[in-house]
This record gives C-alpha cells, structure tokens and sequence, in this order.
C-alpha cells in the first residue's frame, strides 16, 4: 500500500521530535481545533539574554501532515533567534519533510501560524513590542479569528458564537453561545484566554458561557 506521503514526512510522523510540553514554558500558543480535525499547541523556552529559543515542543492532533510539520517546525527554529523563527514559511517546512500533498498544505500553516502566534505572545509578555497599541474591539477580534466554534467547526466570528465582547480597564470579558456542560467548554475557555491573556495592557480575561451569570 503506498501513502502520498515523504519518506521524510513518514519519518517524522512515526519518530516525531520535540514531542511533550514544557511545564515553565515563557510562551505557549495553539492553532486549529480538535473540532476541525487537526490541531497544534507549541511551548516556547526562550533565553532572555539572546533572544534564542532554547527548547520548543509540541503537542499535536491530527493526521500525518499535522504531527510531522509540527515536528519539523521545532526542529528548523530551535536554536533560532525569535527574529529568525518569525522568518520561517510554511514552504520552507514543506520543503524541508519532501514536500506535501496539496490538501495538507493547511497543516504547515497551521505549525508556522503557532510559532508566530507564540513569539508575539512573547514580545507582549515581555514588553519587545515595537510598537504598543492599545487593546480594543478590533484587536480582540483579530486575536479570536482562528478560535473554532465546536458545533460547526467554523471560526467563532465567522458565526453567532461570540455574542458579547466587552473591555473595562485592562479587563476582558467574552460572552459565548455554547453552555459550560458541552464536552468542549473547557477546550474553548481555555483557548480563548491563552489568545487574549498575552497582550500587553490585559489584566484579566474571563469566558462567560450560556448558563452562567457571572465571572469564574
């Protein structure tokens, strides 16, 4: 039976590389959802001093593509300056596993999009922003496009999810249309605050679902 798979993205999807998490990460980011099929959550270790990733792993679900090019992103930007790991392309790790079958191209995106997302998480948290814009409505928004609503496996802007944003001194409440017993709840919380909660001038972010009536 033949696979349209690389050799290289065979090997890395059976002995991938930089497979875990690290438990004192200084940044985390995740792309995808489990509720579209493929998912990656990257943990980024960076030195202060050189601004070099030291040590990157990742946790992924979803098929082949997805674990192999989540693997290879670790390996092509450890070691790497964050100015140099903002530079890798999707291409570069499609080259790199022999190249991907078109309709898996999405999962190179979705590896580079994590680290990019987890650098910038960095720079907020440690005030390298080049330039501080102060939150509001819009950068919220850009922030929750890539959030996937569970029931639809749509992106939560793109569908009546999101009923309510509100900003009040630094503190950010989101308000979904999805109750707190749904087997994602937790999945969705918890994506919504590690996009949201990195930005520079947020205090607090709290997720309100359809049967609360107040802050957790």
């Amino acid at each position: 039976m033949s696979f349209p798979y690389s050799e290289k993205v065979m090997e890395y999807f059976s002995h991938p590389k930089n497979v875990g998490e690290i438990e004192d990460a200084d940044a985390v980011a995740t792309e995808g959802s489990p509720a579209c099929g493929d998912m990656v959550k990257l943990y980024l270790k960076i030195n202060p001093e050189t601004k070099s990733i030291e040590d990157i792993k990742f946790k992924s679900y979803g098929c082949a593509s997805n674990i192999a090019t989540a693997s290879i992103i670790t390996e092509l930007s450890k070691n790497k300056t964050i100015e140099e790991a903002k530079k890798l392309t999707w291409k570069k790790a499609s080259e790199t596993l022999g190249g991907l079958p078109p309709a898996k191209v999405h999962c190179a995106v979705l590896a580079v999009d994590a680290l990019r997302t987890a650098i910038e998480n960095y720079e907020h948290k440690m005030g390298l922003l080049k330039e501080k814009k102060s939150t509001d409505t819009n950068i919220i928004e850009k922030r929750l496009k890539r959030v996937i609503n569970p029931l639809t496996g749509l992106e939560v802007l793109k569908v009546n999810f999101v009923k309510k944003i509100d900003l009040d001194d630094g503190i950010i409440t989101i308000t979904v249309n999805l109750d707190s017993d749904h087997p994602f709840a937790n999945n969705i919380r918890e994506e919504i605050v590690e996009r949201l909660e990195p930005l520079w001038d947020i205090k607090k972010v709290y997720v309100i679902f359809n049967d609360e009536n107040e802050r957790h």
